[in-house]
């Protein structure tokens, strides 16, 4: 998993897609699985509220930006 678009990369982007902050645990990230984890029950919970249950994009939106960090991750070996 050292470089963007590996197949190592791929995998956690996929898995981040599924549950936010996943692929970030695969590649040993902690802190980032995280705070993207957070990131996604605070903003989906808000987004929630906001539409009255009707449109909860904010989960999805969260996912989407936490698939694109893991696929980019390079490692600092």
């Amino acid at each position: 998993m050292s470089s963007p678009g590996s197949g190592g990369n791929v995998i956690a982007a996929l898995c981040s897609l599924f549950i936010p902050g996943l692929g970030q645990l695969v590649q040993g990230r902690v802190l980032w699985a995280l705070f993207w984890f957070g990131m996604a029950v605070l903003v989906g919970g808000l987004t929630w509220l906001l539409t009255l249950g009707f449109a909860p994009f904010g989960w999805f939106l969260i996912s989407i930006c936490a698939c694109i960090h893991a696929a980019v991750y390079r490692s600092r070996d």
